[in-house]
């Protein structure tokens, strides 16, 4: 595998005595649209700082808020055309896992999400709905029923010296992305087209701080469910921000006919909301319930899964003996592409 030639970084971002060590770039990966990416970033973008997590799968961009929500958009490597992962090797670099049998290495740096988002949106082409095309997206509204006042919301190759070999047909950013070590920036080379303007940008890192961390054990489910995002969005979208808490209630198939399976049910300043959701293949796609379960969360914190359900085809609910709330959207970017949400449950 060929390499690059080491970038030029100003000496105050990396003290001479540890450029030395570094012989390659950590990340260089390109990519030719990045709206994609940057729908990725945005689904988790409800906190401004963000660990990024750089290893051979792949890129992961973490969140939490209020240690009791975290989420963990899962950037696969064949998300983009190019991507070459070197393990840092710098001795002392903190902001690096070298990993064991059981740990691949990984290197770990924290971001501004507005900066970076930003940069990726320097031509004004990383926004848009990327399910406009292919009838992914068309809207339809679920079965249920809404009560009270609640008022619904909007809510290649990179050796190759040439950005060109990177465009479609249709007007697109295309982006070359790299990082080099502890202590450099995340550079961003961005062009609209291959005679057009280009730019870089150099977005800050910074040194990670611990993560919450909410393992869900797949085997300890006491709820799983698949549906398409189209009918979750809708159903969160009838409650009203004033709302504090929404329950989850899940009724075991053949519960009887006036027990749906599942219930989202909501109380706030102008009334409450329900909405119910039959046993109908076309709506729950995978339903699975032994016993009646019935979870409270924050509706703020649920209400974050809004942003995500806008841009992903389907969404997997599971819900655990504790409550633990795990919420996966399948996003249209590439095979594994994958953004979650954990949340935990309120007395």
């Amino acid at each position: 595998m060929s390499q690059q030639a080491t970038p030029e970084v100003s000496d105050y971002r990396v003290p001479q005595s540890t450029r030395s060590n570094y012989t390659t770039q950590v990340l260089q990966a390109s990519v030719n649209d990045v709206r994609h990416l940057a729908s990725m970033i945005r689904g988790v973008a409800f906190v401004n700082r963000a660990t990024i997590s750089i290893s051979e799968a792949g890129i992961t961009v973490t969140v939490e808020e209020a240690r009791s929500l975290i989420a963990n958009a899962y950037i696969p490597y064949t998300l983009f055309s190019s991507y070459i992962f070197n393990a840092p090797q710098a001795l002392g670099d903190a902001t690096a896992s070298q990993g064991s049998d059981s740990q691949p290495p990984v290197a770990v740096f924290e971001v501004q999400l507005d900066v970076l988002l930003e940069c990726l949106n320097i031509f004004g082409t990383a926004s848009g709905n990327l399910l406009a095309k292919g009838g992914a997206g068309v809207e339809q509204k679920p079965r249920g029923k809404a009560q009270g006042k609640g008022k619904g919301k909007e809510w290649a190759d990179l050796n190759a010296n040439r950005l060109d070999n990177y465009f479609t047909s249709s007007k697109a950013t295309a982006l070359r992305m790299s990082y080099q070590g502890e202590g450099y920036p995340l550079t961003l080379l961005l062009a609209e087209d291959a005679s057009g303007p280009k730019t870089t940008c150099e977005v800050t890192t910074l040194e990670p701080e611990p993560n919450l961390e909410l393992p869900f054990d797949d085997d300890e489910k006491v709820v799983k469910l698949i549906m398409k995002s189209v009918w979750l969005r809708e159903a969160l979208s009838e409650i009203d921000q004033s709302c504090d808490t929404l329950s989850i209630i899940c009724n075991p198939p053949g519960g009887g006919k006036r027990q749906p399976p599942l219930r989202i049910h909501a109380v706030g300043a102008f009334g409450s909301t329900e909405m119910d959701y039959p046993n109908d293949r076309e709506v729950l796609e995978v339903f699975e319930c032994v016993e009646r379960v019935s979870f409270n969360y924050r509706y703020r914190h649920i209400a974050r899964a809004l942003r995500p359900l806008q841009s992903s085809l389907k969404v997997s609910l599971r819900i655990n003996g504790d409550g633990l709330l795990s919420l996966q959207f399948m996003m249209p970017a590439s095979q594994g592409a994958l953004i979650e949400f954990k949340a935990r449950n309120t007395v």
